[in-house]
């Protein structure tokens, strides 16, 4: 075979290889770009997502639209040329009183009606219905209109302002739809939720999502434990239901984001269950009580205080007479388990402790002093008290903290009795205090768990701290203490 035929053969076979390739049989090139990597499971939805006609036709009937009639007092004639009331007015004090009075008199505040829409849902044949406590708690009266059409006067039986939660009943004599409940334990992040309500006045609204999250605390209250939802809520869908997909209620849609899209909040339905019966028949809830004030354990805290876990509730201060002084609570215990459940955070013990039977005795562990401790605790009744203490400036500096010593006229204005300490009347911006949240008013009581009674003491515990490792600040404000981490980068 000659060099021309030779050649011929060998062009043939490139151009015939160069075919193959252009057909994208490389096969061998993929597998090398892909070698070592784990391939994503394909979710395949082989029917298409559900029609939720049947399961909105099934709840419909139970979820109603609440309106609400308040009656509120207007402006005076001078309120509405210059504001609320207010001694101080620039205005009276360069006019003087005696102008004022004889310009507006004592015109009368003119009485309005407010009108305002919300949501419920009927949970029993009798007529009760459950929707949130702002929706009707101011209001002179109420008007509960069915999915029928058919409207009846409600009366308030029970309210819950701590939890947001309210039960009202109409008096139906039909047999009326009754929403199913659910149990929120089991709902889970990424299940299917459906809301109804009035937005808007919208009448029956349906709008669908996803939970987005459990365990949300929004600074409502002590109490947080809120579902977040992207299901559309809007003012409006306040107390109505949110279903999921079995027809049972799993929340009650109470809070949005406000300037948000996608972030609604639903009070687990398993918290509106647990106090149904005292709602019912005492027209409130009784709590458990402690007598602690608590704090969350930082990083920063747990290394001040030799732990290696930043989990648990730190105790910054014991009332009197409380249950906790009873059972031998100490201010820097750390409560790592109530009743058998282990705390991983400050938000959990009020929930634990609030749904606790008054009365009942029950185990609790902490950590002092590094110890591991036992200790049993009868839990007492909450009831509303705290009173807010004055604040008064001085000065001496560290770090951006201003101290002074606790004179006897500063003990009488802020009402301490216990002088020990250094007051804070003044933070430096953008310092190491600042960060550490200290405020002026503040009584620092402890330096690296050592008593400061001056501030000499102040000083020399300032001196000797290492404030890059952090040092542990006992802080008494107003009428708590609390533990703060002082650091300087």
């Amino acid at each position: 075979m000659n060099k021309k035929w030779l050649g011929i053969i060998v062009l043939l076979i490139l151009v015939a290889s160069g075919l193959i390739y252009a057909k994208g049989k490389f096969t061998p090139r993929e597998s090398w770009f892909n070698e070592g990597s784990t391939p994503v499971k394909k979710v395949v939805f082989e029917k298409g997502l559900p029609s939720l006609s049947d399961l909105i036709k099934g709840v419909k009937p139970a979820v109603v639209n609440i309106s609400t009639t308040t009656v509120v007092k207007g402006l005076d004639m001078h309120e509405r040329f210059f504001g609320p009331s207010n001694p101080a007015n620039p205005f009276r004090d360069f006019f003087g009183n005696d102008f004022f009075d004889r310009f507006f008199g004592d015109s009368p505040k003119r009485e309005y009606k407010q009108r305002s829409l919300g949501s419920g849902f009927i949970i029993d044949k009798e007529g009760y219905i459950l929707t949130n406590n702002h929706v009707v708690e101011k209001a002179q009266s109420i008007k509960v209109k069915l999915s029928d059409g058919k409207e009846y006067d409600a009366q308030i039986k029970g309210r819950d302002p701590k939890t947001d939660i309210a039960l009202i009943k109409i008096n139906a004599k039909n047999n009326l739809p009754v929403a199913a409940l659910g149990n929120s334990d089991q709902i889970e992040v990424g299940d299917w939720v459906v809301a109804i309500g009035n937005p808007f006045g919208l009448e029956t609204t349906v709008t669908a999502g996803i939970i987005s999250a459990k365990g949300r605390v929004i600074g409502a209250g002590p109490y947080d434990d809120f579902l977040q939802t992207d299901a559309s809520i809007n003012p409006g869908n306040s107390g109505g239901p949110l279903f999921n997909l079995k027809g049972e209620v799993v929340g009650i849609n109470t809070a949005i984001v406000s300037g948000g899209q996608g972030i609604g909040f639903a009070i687990p339905i398993n918290v509106a269950k647990n106090m149904l019966s005292q709602l019912k028949t005492k027209g409130k809830v009784d709590r458990g009580w402690l007598g602690v004030v608590i704090q969350k354990v930082t990083p920063e805290i747990a290394k001040g205080f030799g732990i290696k876990e930043s989990e648990g509730a730190l105790i910054g201060d014991v009332m009197e007479n409380s249950p906790a002084e009873k059972a031998d609570l100490r201010r820097g215990d750390i409560i790592i388990s109530f009743d058998g459940k282990k705390i991983k955070d400050m938000d959990t013990l009020p929930k634990l402790v609030g749904s606790t039977e008054i009365g009942k005795k029950v185990k609790i562990v902490i950590i002092r002093d590094g110890k591991t401790i036992e200790k049993e605790i009868v839990i007492g009744e909450l009831k509303d008290e705290n009173m807010q203490l004055s604040r008064k400036p001085t000065t001496e500096n560290y770090f951006g903290i201003v101290v002074q010593d606790i004179t006897p006229e500063i003990a009488k204005h802020m009402n301490l009795k216990d002088k020990r300490g250094v007051i804070v009347t003044d933070v430096q911006p953008g310092s190491p205090a600042q960060e550490a949240d200290i405020r002026s008013g503040d009584v620092i009581r402890e330096i690296g768990r050592k008593p400061i009674r001056n501030v000499s003491d102040f000083k020399a515990a300032m001196k000797s701290a290492n404030i890059k490792e952090g040092v542990v600040l006992l802080i008494k404000r107003e009428n708590t203490t609390f533990y703060a981490v002082l650091r300087q980068e």
